[in-house]
């Protein structure tokens, strides 16, 4: 799936980000919340996809 995909670059962009030395704090954020963005989309469409079956 495309935004697992997306989501796995974020959370290596975001360790990438951490690691540097004064990583721009503007930009980690903006990474962070486009990622619970993206998890949020994931388990929507999850959700849709494998609705709650009341037995």
């Amino acid at each position: 799936m495309e935004y697992r995909e997306e989501h796995r670059a974020l959370d290596s962009a975001i360790f990438a980000l951490q690691e540097q030395s004064g990583g721009d704090a503007l930009q980690l954020a903006r990474l962070k919340k486009r990622k619970l963005v993206l998890r949020d989309q994931i388990k929507w469409i999850e959700d849709r996809l494998m609705p709650d079956i009341i037995a």
